[in-house]
């Protein structure tokens, strides 16, 4: 996508930029069909036209729904919120460090605190890396955190109760991280933490014969046929040579200063979307070359993955589709 002539370089500018329907117009067309032909969403006909005053396209074909918007197809069909003010909100969360609140995109583009959330939410899912791009290789840091509130903060009643769990992660959910060093992140928030679901994930993930570095607690790692396994005992060092973990915790430092300084309460049903997130970032902070990526550059590459994509109101609150439950079980 040719984007230095379309594109602004900050936020201001884009704000700005996307203000004039005619340019978020134009990138939308781009982004779809690069080409320049227009493609009926529902049939993949090009007996398209354009029609202005309504600002749709209508498809010749026969067949229901004739009419689409730029937003059919994408995590924005049926949205009532314009272009203007969704591509402002995407470029926010992907290019904030720490996130942005529902609240603050409430009080930024004037939508209800609700719309804003949902809104963040749909951006959210076009984040989520499907693909992958291979398993990781080389030298490999396998860690896991445990998400959830502090026991100085419950009330005395909650916090007996979780004491009962040990090691602190009473009433927290695990999420588990793997990260190739200067490569990608991979983190997923696991329902269950056996040995059994753990080796699965490092398998899907991790190259066989690659280096794995982790800390004590790393029994159910373990996989010495298949993997060089290095442990570094956090009780006595954390950096032995090249035996440490230090660069998948800096991801959970970056993943739980969102969590704790900008969303600031996040239910385990929805947490797998700020984990995905989260790593959309920081996968995305480096280009090839490892030069740093600029906020166009990150715009766009979340933007490529908004087509095909779709989350209803329903689904979101659990009572449709997927939930939080089958997706950890699933990986």
């Amino acid at each position: 996508m040719d984007s230095e002539n379309i594109l602004p370089a900050t936020l201001l500018e884009a704000v700005a930029h996307f203000q004039d329907y005619e340019n978020c117009h134009r990138f939308m067309m781009v982004l779809r069909w690069a080409d320049g032909v227009v493609r009926c969403p529902r049939c993949n006909s090009d007996n398209v036209d354009w029609l202005p005053n309504a600002r749709v396209f209508k498809c010749y074909e026969k067949h229901e729904r004739q009419k689409f918007s730029l937003k059919v197809g994408t995590i924005f069909e049926d949205s009532p919120i314009g272009l203007e003010k969704w591509l402002p909100v995407m470029w926010m969360l992907v290019n904030c460090k720490n996130g942005v609140s529902s609240w603050e995109i409430h009080r930024a583009i004037g939508v209800t605190q609700k719309s804003a959330w949902f809104m963040l939410q749909r951006c959210r899912l076009a984040l989520q890396d499907e693909k992958n791009g291979g398993k990781l290789s080389g030298e490999v840091e396998i860690d896991e955190t445990w998400i959830g509130g502090k026991q100085r903060n419950m009330h005395k009643a909650r916090k007996i109760e979780v004491q009962k769990e040990g090691r602190n992660t009473g009433g927290k959910t695990a999420v588990i991280g793997v990260l190739e060093r200067k490569g990608q992140v991979r983190a997923v928030v696991s329902g269950k933490r056996t040995a059994k679901v753990i080796q699965k994930h490092i398998r899907e993930h991790v190259q066989a014969g690659s280096a794995i570095f982790s800390d004590e607690f790393a029994d159910n790692y373990r996989m010495d046929a298949e993997y060089k396994h290095e442990i570094v005992n956090h009780a006595v060092e954390y950096v032995n040579g090249q035996i440490h973990c230090n660069g998948v915790e800096n991801f959970w430092s970056l993943l739980k200063r969102s969590l704790g300084g900008t969303y600031v309460s996040v239910e385990p049903f929805h947490l797998f979307r700020y984990v995905d997130e989260q790593a959309f970032r920081f996968n995305n902070r480096k280009d090839a070359d490892g030069e740093l990526l600029n906020d166009s550059d990150r715009f766009v590459t979340a933007m490529r993955q908004i087509v095909g994509r779709r989350l209803t109101w329903k689904e979101l609150i659990g009572k449709e589709g997927e939930t939080s439950a089958e997706r950890s079980e699933a990986f």
